[in-house]
């Protein structure tokens, strides 16, 4: 298992839970700086929790997690936000809000007691808007957008931040495959900005043909992890989901593709 040595976001020896038993004990994860990271692996397996403790969202109960080669509590909190940006599962904006006043929320983190709402806020609003894709739906209700114009505008609301880091949790799901392949090219395009992006994901294929760095998870531990063609087998995808398939090219992209072996009943 490779550990990136560039990585700006690490985490070291970490056991994590919500009460109870932990979901995940002495994970050494490193997140490599400008890749498309993709986390995988079954329900329940710490894939999201994982996330959550990167981002400082859920403490950790043993070992750090490093942002920039400190652990990332002894940031303050609008520091971390200007460093690193976090979009959970299933967001619930303010009802009736507009799409540029929930992107605007965005630039908390740069906003202070001496430093209000500024020229560059303005700008970085717009900027944001424009990559996502989301500028024609400034004036409209997110309350009336579709899902993957909606996950859009969260996406862009992270960009807001004008943070180097992006961390999305799921964010296809409940999205039909033109949506969830919409979000996934923005995320692709944003690590090919520069951007280092890290996204949770269920859909193998989908997972396969976007990342340029996989995680694979099961049962709270880190199983297989690098470059995609390095890391998918068939003997790989049994042993953590336990479904029996062929692992073949993908004939658009050349990225491994799964196809499940037909049952024999």
């Amino acid at each position: 298992m490779s550990i990136a040595s560039d990585s700006r976001v690490r985490a070291r020896g970490v056991t994590i839970g919500y009460g109870g038993e932990p979901v995940a004990e002495g994970l050494d994860v490193a997140v490599p700086t400008g890749e498309l990271t993709v986390i995988v692996g079954p329900n329940a397996c710490g894939k999201s929790t994982l996330l959550r403790a990167l981002a400082r969202m859920l403490p950790v109960r043993e070992g750090v997690v490093d942002l920039d080669g400190a652990p990332i509590g002894s940031y303050p909190a609008k520091e971390v936000a200007r460093r690193l940006g976090m979009l959970p599962q299933s967001p619930i904006a303010p009802d009736g809000i507009a799409v540029a006043d929930l992107v605007a929320r965005g630039r908390y983190p740069h906003q202070g007691l001496l430093r209000q709402w500024s020229a560059d806020d303005e700008t970085a609003v717009q900027r944001a808007l424009q990559r996502a894709g989301v500028a024609e739906l400034a004036e409209r209700s997110v309350d009336e957008l579709s899902g993957g114009q909606r996950q859009r505008v969260w996406i862009a609301m992270a960009l807001a931040q004008q943070t180097p880091i992006l961390l999305l949790d799921e964010p296809t799901t409940y999205l039909d495959i033109a949506h969830q392949i919409e979000v996934l090219d923005l995320a692709r395009g944003l690590q090919r900005d520069g951007f280092t992006v890290v996204v949770v994901l269920h859909e193998l294929n989908l997972a396969f043909r976007y990342a340029t760095h996989l995680i694979v998870m099961k049962q709270g531990a880190v199983v297989a992890e690098g470059p995609v063609a390095d890391v998918v087998t068939a003997e790989l995808i049994e042993d953590v989901y336990g479904l029996p398939c062929r692992i073949i090219a993908d004939p658009e992209t050349g990225t491994p593709l799964v196809v499940p072996k037909a049952s024999a009943s």
